[in-house]
């Protein structure tokens, strides 16, 4: 979440971050536009007037935003747009299926030998 004066201004997503980042960087290619690139200031590449979910929202409006757009967060704030907090995709589903039902899927799972 990207905050000034304690109003929420954007969002930096995954995808902002892909899509200002060049597949060069670190490599012997490496240019002085991609130094640029990771010289960018966070509000550069935010996502501006995000979408917003107010902490009374249900988890149906939340599943439908995030159905009918291409988000992987939603910042939840207040009605002077101060931030409370962000729900996930991820914090949607832990909450839609039980623990219990998290943790057969888990011993399910192969396990990584690293």
């Amino acid at each position: 979440l990207v905050v000034e004066e304690g109003k929420l201004q954007g969002v930096v997503s995954d995808r902002d971050l892909l899509r200002a980042i060049s597949p060069f960087i670190d490599s012997v290619v490496e240019s002085a536009r991609d130094l640029g690139t990771l010289n960018k200031r966070v509000h550069q590449i935010m996502s501006r007037k995000p979408l917003t979910l107010r902490p009374e929202s249900s988890l149906s409006e939340a599943v439908a935003l995030f159905l009918s757009n291409k988000i992987s967060c939603i910042p939840v704030v207040d009605a002077e747009f101060r931030p409370v907090g962000i729900v996930s995709w991820r914090d949607v589903l832990r909450y839609l299926v039980p623990m219990d039902e998290r943790a057969e899927v888990d011993a399910g799972a192969p396990q990584s030998n690293a």
